[in-house]
Parts: C-alpha cells; structure tokens; sequence
C-alpha cells in the first residue's frame, strides 16, 4: 500500500502558503501608543488628529481617567487635572470622572461616557454622565447625569454614536443589556430594548482567546450584554452585538427616538458572527469588528461577506475603533481577558496595553 505521508505533508505546505498569504495580504499594524502601566480600553482621533485614550478604574492601578497623547508619546490628563482625581466621594462624581468607558471625537467636540461604576460594582450616585468637552478651549461645556429612570441596577454604560443631523446619542448598556437614546438638545435620555434577547448574552458561546477559554470568578464565560455599537452613514440604521454573542443585530433609529416600545419587535439579524467587542461603521457602509478570539480585526461588507483585515498577536482584546482625518483606523488592545477577574485573581499580562493604526 502506498504512503500517504508525502501527500499529507504537501497539503499542510500548501494550507501554510496560503495562510502565509493571506496574512501578507491583511493590513499591518503599526503602534501609536503604549501604557506599561495603566489598562485601556478606548481611542478617539479627532478631526484635526489630536489622540485621546481613556482608560477604566477597574482596579487600584489606576492614575487618570481620561489622556490625550502628545506627539513625542507622552500624556497629559485631559481635560485638566482636577476632572481626572475624583475623591470617592458621590458628591462630587457629577463633576468628575468616576470610572470612564469610552471617548469619541464628534465635530468640535470629546465626548466622554461615564458609566461611573468603579470596580465594576455598584454604580456610584450622581455619577453616571454623557460629558462633552471643547476642543478649541480644553473646557467641559456640558455635563448630561443620568437617574435612575436610565440607569438601572446593574448597569454599565459603554460605548456610544452621534447623529448630529438628529441632535441624538446612542448608547450601550451592556450590564444591563440595552439601548440609551440621548436628545442632545434637551439633555433628556430614555432606554430601548430592554429585555428582549438580542441584546443580552447568547447561551452556550464561549470566547476562547489563544486557545484557553475566558471564563470569570462564577466559573462562567464573561457576561457581556450589548457593547458595540455602530451608526449607518445616513443615521437611519443602529448597529449592535452583545460580546459573548454570535450575531449582529440592527433596528431603526427612529423607533428607537420615537417609538421605543415598537422598537424591540423591529431589530433585525444582520450577520453570523463571533465574540466581538468594538464596532465602526466607516462611510461607506462598511462595518469593522474587533474579533476578540482570532486578534483579528474582520470587515463586513455591504453584500454581506465577512473579509479578514488585520490579524496580529499584538492584538490581545482588540476593544475599540476610532478613524483619523485621512482615513486610517485605530484599535486598542486592551488585555481584558488576561485581568485577574478571568484567572483566578491572578493577572496574566504579558504585553503593554495598546493602541494601534492600519489603513483599511
């Protein structure tokens, strides 16, 4: 009987060609900033290039909430100092920045969403605060605090989209699961989609990250209720995905504005996906997604096929997006996975906390 092994082993040369190939094909990384310290989790760059990183009190490491990133690497707390050093006190968590999620840059503004849950334990009172700063004077201009009405025990704003034509802001919760709708001109806020599944984990996914499964101090996957969110070009369409989930979703903004009660029976399926925490959805239509278990980030295109971007070791819970002026996207690596919540209270970092560019 003749061997088999020659053709066995052609076929592993060839399938490593092709991989070889199509990883040289993918769009390489290039970092903009690293923390050896400090935990990150997201970047915005705005119009004119400017780079701000924030990064969550998620444990007694922890120096500011909220940085921009000089151009010879170095970082000054943004917007000041006193912004940055909230005392611990519910007092004053109005006016300070208690435990910050996300920022985005949004015309001449910094947006900054405070989910004000330090630890990720009980949400701190008077904290909870869409905070928007001028980026020509460096000032907080306006702070949005949101009551009990929006924020719900246990949860946990994330990340959020601007519809400027609409004067609205879209929120994720994703401790709780669901939708928060700013006006921005009244400052007044109401939820969406509350309770229905699409915005809750799915059952039985399991993220598993370098060949080793996620799993927190109850002995079960991360509970990660809705966190990315995207916004169509023409601001008709929210995109959607809880992270320990395999589906994207969307549903019309003007139910969520107008007829939130209609909303839940209008969210439809857009894809089959993966663990994905950040979403972007650039101009054309195209939407980015952060593949938590390849280090990847994927693209889905508008005739629905999933293509491959970037994929790089480096890319150790790719989190958030954010697109320059010229067009170039960036990522953080926030090593979530690797905190001491998922391993037994024991952290397993072995790289610096990241922000990376590419060009899509």
């Amino acid at each position: 009987m003749r061997s088999t092994a020659p053709l066995a082993a052609l076929a592993i040369a060839l399938a490593g060609l092709d991989a070889s190939r199509l990883l040289a094909q993918t769009a390489s990384l290039t970092e903009v900033f690293h923390d050896d310290n400090f935990q990150l989790t997201g970047v915005s760059v705005s119009k004119s290039g400017r780079l701000f990183v924030n990064y969550p009190r998620w444990s007694d490491k922890y120096l500011n909430a909220v940085v921009e990133v000089m151009q010879d690497g170095s970082t000054k707390p943004y917007p000041d100092g006193e912004w940055n050093q909230w005392d611990s006190k519910p007092e004053t968590a109005a006016t300070h920045f208690v435990c910050v999620q996300s920022v985005v840059a949004d015309g001449n503004s910094l947006w900054v969403v405070d989910p004000a849950a330090p630890l990720l334990a009980t949400v701190v009172p008077n904290g909870p605060k869409l905070v928007q700063i001028d980026l020509a004077t460096n000032k907080v201009v306006r702070v949005l605090s949101f009551g009990s009405d929006v924020i719900k025990p246990g949860s946990y704003l994330n990340d959020v989209r601007f519809d400027t034509n609409r004067h609205t802001a879209y929120m994720t919760d994703s401790g709780r699961g669901g939708i928060v709708v700013v006006d921005l001109r009244s400052g007044k806020a109401h939820r969406a989609l509350d309770g229905i599944s699409q915005v809750k984990v799915e059952p039985g996914v399991q993220i598993v990250i370098n060949g080793k499964p996620v799993i927190g101090p109850d002995g079960k996957p991360p509970q990660f209720n809705s966190d990315g969110i995207a916004l169509s070009p023409n601001g008709e369409y929210l995109y959607f995905q809880a992270v320990t989930a395999r589906h994207l979703y969307r549903v019309k903004t003007a139910l969520l504005r107008d007829q939130p009660a209609q909303a839940a029976g209008a969210v439809e399926t857009v894809a089959t996906t993966f663990p994905v925490d950040g979403l972007w959805m650039n101009n054309g239509g195209q939407l980015y997604l952060s593949d938590l278990q390849d280090n990847a980030v994927q693209r889905l295109d508008t005739n629905g096929k999933i293509t491959l971007i970037a994929k790089d070791a480096r890319l150790q819970w790719p989190d958030t997006f954010s697109q320059g002026p010229d067009g170039a996207m960036y990522i953080t690596a926030s090593h979530i996975h690797e905190s001491p919540r998922y391993n037994r209270g024991l952290s397993t970092r072995k790289l610096p906390y990241q922000v990376f560019r590419f060009q899509p």
